[in-house]
């Protein structure tokens, strides 16, 4: 095993952890390993032209395929300035609409192409409400990648505008996190918005109110296969 390979694999095992305890995906599509969040402005949104999205989510699909088939993780070369920044990010498969697997990490520690790699195979194959994808699903799923923003303390819920901002809640260790597309596909308005991240941490519908809870905001670059 080769020492990519080996941190992938250590990776996997820790997010796997991480996801199984906080429960961090919802059917509806979002989830994933929550780092410390720090308190920074967001960046400019839409960051990918069209190219560079399709390339994104070629890679994810490519790289599903060969860890299916060859238990590996295929190598990426590029020189792209967008795919080499630090990022967070989710990868999101369904099937026939429905969702198949979410994985996620909201820490900028490495490129973002590495991160949508490794998201990819973890959604594929560590999702632990779903039993791991096999190679002849791979054409009935289609591939979604949302791209993150650092994240931002909320200091005004007024100012949270659904569709736009994923929310994250802390309290203690219980901790919980909803992507920006959840709230719109939910039908939700912002209350519910709000009382939905709470569920999410297992907390108290109100729990958000509470001053021992910290709620933080992001933005996302999501970009999808046509189903």
């Amino acid at each position: 095993m080769n020492k990519r390979s080996l941190l992938f694999w250590w990776r996997t095992v820790l997010i796997t952890a991480i996801v199984a305890m906080l429960a961090g995906c919802r059917s509806d599509g979002s989830g994933g390993a929550i780092p410390p969040p720090t308190d920074t402005a967001e960046p400019d949104e839409g960051m990918l032209n069209e190219a560079e999205r399709a390339e994104l989510l070629q890679l994810a699909r490519s790289t599903i395929e060969v860890y299916l088939n060859e238990q590996r993780m295929p190598p990426y070369e590029t020189e792209n300035p967008h795919f080499l920044q630090h990022g967070g990010a989710f990868v999101t498969l369904r099937k026939h609409g429905e969702l198949r697997g979410c994985i996620g990490f909201m820490a900028a520690e490495r490129p973002v192409y590495e991160t949508i790699q490794e998201m990819a195979v973890s959604a594929a194959t560590k999702d632990p409400r779903f039993p791991p994808v096999q190679a002849d699903e791979l054409a009935d799923l289609t591939i979604e990648i949302s791209l993150l923003s650092p994240m931002e303390r909320v200091t005004d819920t007024k100012r949270i505008v659904v569709g736009k901002h994923g929310l994250l809640i802390r309290q203690g260790w219980y901790q919980g996190v909803l992507l920006p597309q959840v709230a719109p596909e939910q039908g939700w308005n912002r209350e519910q918005f709000l009382q939905g991240i709470c569920y999410k941490a297992g907390l108290p519908p109100d729990a958000w109110q509470n001053p021992n809870s910290e709620l933080y905001w992001f933005t996302a670059e999501v970009f999808g296969e046509e189903e």
